[in-house]
């Protein structure tokens, strides 16, 4: 048997919109593994990157939770069953935490953590009568250690760290490895800012060993591991895809 072998499995993930981002690379990762994929995001690019990569899209703010379970649904419609979750899909906001609107923070936590969690619960009413399930979710370097003027995001990344051992304890029993990607400084439209912020953009590459950011494939190898029957014993991991970035 080929341990990453993803034939006929059928996978949800979200934030694939954007072309040069980690949800789409993912997404095309499982695809050329075998699996089915639908894709989900509130961008309108959806449609056309499901082209380019060849999965089904779903448009849906999840940050509403109608939406979210009307994604959920469509996508359950188009697959049939459910093997696979990646809830990739996140937002940031850059602000003092002095100053922070508490509106942000709201906002912030209902996508980035609460969000998971619901699809998570949807998942696994599909996954636990039939005992299996790959669960995947994306924590950040802030899952491990705090950061300054993002104070929801990395309170929501935090939450996503815990949530993610607190399901697999649950679950595992029932045949669901639930696991976290931790991204490093990766090379996408939420990073754009520390191109034009030479001294903060420097001071992170002196502590990556790789010497460079991530881009989105370098996600492409752990995300098929962890959906695969490679990783049947693999339950409340949080592995860091960084470049070294942890170990400095």
């Amino acid at each position: 048997m080929d341990l990453f072998d993803l034939g006929g499995a059928k996978a949800l993930v979200t934030g694939a919109g954007s072309p040069q981002g980690l949800g789409q690379a993912m997404a095309r990762a499982l695809r050329e593994h075998g699996a089915e994929v639908v894709g989900v995001s509130r961008s309108a690019r959806i449609r056309e990157t499901a082209k380019v990569c060849g999965f089904h899209p779903v448009q849906a703010d999840l940050g509403d939770r109608n939406e979210l379970h009307r994604a959920f649904d469509d996508a359950l419609s188009h697959l049939g069953t459910l093997d696979i979750l990646i809830a990739a899909h996140g937002v940031t906001r850059v602000l003092p935490a002095a100053t922070f609107p508490l509106e942000e923070w709201d906002r912030m936590l209902e996508v980035n953590l609460t969000s998971v969690f619901l699809l998570c619960q949807r998942a696994a009413a599909v996954m636990i009568p039939r005992g299996r399930g790959k669960i995947i979710t994306m924590a950040s370097m802030n899952t491990f250690f705090g950061s300054t003027l993002i104070p929801s995001y990395t309170a929501s990344k935090g939450g996503i760290g815990q949530l993610t051992k607190a399901l697999a304890n649950e679950w595992a029993a029932n045949g669901i490895n639930v696991n976290a990607i931790a991204p490093g400084y990766m090379d996408t439209e939420m990073t754009a800012g520390l191109k034009t912020n030479t001294a903060r953009r420097d001071a992170i590459f002196a502590r990556i060993p790789a010497g460079r950011f991530g881009v989105a494939d370098d996600l492409k190898g752990v995300a098929v591991f962890l959906a695969s029957p490679a990783s049947d014993y693999v339950n409340g991991a949080i592995i860091p895809v960084d470049g070294g970035f942890l170990g400095r």
